[in-house]
């Protein structure tokens, strides 16, 4: 059975790259403390796109999706399930907001993950919810001919039980170590969780919810404001790519986790970079204000939805006239009709 030597493999990754992405952070998250003491009442808009995003970029990762309209109204629970994939995307939210809520007091071992897996099938009606694996089961992408191929063999079910007790137990060990930071120890611990893959469906999400906790309980709350699993959708081919990449060896305990904690460590830091933009922007005075500062870090052109979700403070109605007055200005273009209506900047 794989087991897991973290204090060997933390010591290998404190490599030139890894160590000034962790200053970036480091830095990043010292300006977002700081901002957050001078603009707590915006922060509330902030965390309630973060929980919207969170909830359907980890559910479309899996093709798991619904309509926008009603992916807001079930997070924000004005809506009950009408089909399968709400059912899922709601179990998504009852875990995703335990996590934000209670972070504090969920500890990362077995049993716990076996709860919060329960927890995100709970109404879905299925008999693995919060069972490990009984089947062994396989990682496989979609090849040029449209057949899935085979791209890594995780631990047997046999097996996983015992795996998750070596992964929680080395996971335990390396944070009350402490002589490395919790965002190496959370991007080691997801990786592994991945690689593991304990349950018959579901091990995505659970290792994005699992990556938000351990990083809570790490002390970067970033994923409160900015939703972490929304990045990793943007970059998914890139994050397919590190996992691939990564997995070599993995079995045999000789692979390299350095492309995936590069990949993490550069998720975390968009994310603060993005807190970054969402607070200078609230800062600012008037909603024009706030709306030209948007659009002025954008090259490409963005929809209605994303200025809304950026500028959460700005009324519906405000928004809609500012950016018709910054049309007739000429500052603004309108790009496509309907759904595919996008704005861009031309000054």
């Amino acid at each position: 059975m794989r087991s897991f030597d973290y204090e060997r493999e933390l010591s290998r990754l404190m490599t030139p790259e890894v160590v000034n992405a962790l200053s970036a952070i480091y830095a990043a998250r010292a300006r977002q403390e700081l901002r957050m003491e001078l603009r707590p009442v915006e922060l509330e808009g902030l965390r309630e796109v973060a929980r919207i995003q969170s909830t359907g970029a980890s559910n479309s990762l899996e093709n798991i999706r619904t309509s926008d309209v009603r992916l807001r109204e079930i997070v924000q629970m004005r809506a009950q399930p009408k089909n399968r994939d709400e059912r899922e995307i709601a179990g998504y939210r009852v875990v995703l907001d335990l996590i934000h809520e209670s972070h504090a007091h969920i500890s990362v071992t077995p049993n716990v993950i076996l709860q919060l897996h329960r927890d995100l099938y709970r109404s879905v009606g299925v008999s693995f919810g919060g069972r490990w694996k009984d089947t062994d089961n396989v990682i496989a992408e979609t090849g040029p001919d449209g057949a899935l191929v085979t791209r890594f063999i995780p631990t047997s079910a046999l097996e996983t039980p015992a795996a998750m007790e070596s992964l929680c137990s080395a996971y335990a060990g390396a944070v009350a170590d402490g002589r490395y930071d919790a965002l190496l120890v959370s991007a080691l611990f997801t990786f592994d969780f991945v690689s593991i893959h304990p349950f018959n469906d579901g091990n995505g999400r659970m290792s994005r919810l699992l990556a938000l906790l351990t990083l809570y309980r790490g002390g970067y709350d970033v994923g409160r404001y900015v939703s972490i699993e929304r990045e990793i959708e943007r970059t998914k081919e890139t994050y397919y790519e590190a996992l691939a990449a990564s997995s070599a060896g993995w079995r045999e305990g000789e692979n390299d986790y350095l492309p995936y904690v590069t990949y993490f460590l550069g998720v975390v830091l968009a994310c603060y970079r993005e807190m970054d933009e969402r607070m200078a922007a609230l800062s600012l005075g008037s909603s024009e204000e706030r709306v030209r500062a948007f659009f002025a870090t954008r090259l490409e052109p963005v929809s209605r939805r994303e200025v809304a979700e950026a500028l959460p403070t700005i009324s519906s109605r405000t928004l809609d006239r500012v950016l018709a007055r910054l049309q007739a200005t000429g500052e603004l273009e309108k790009v496509g009709a309907a759904r595919a209506t996008r704005y861009r900047w031309v000054r």
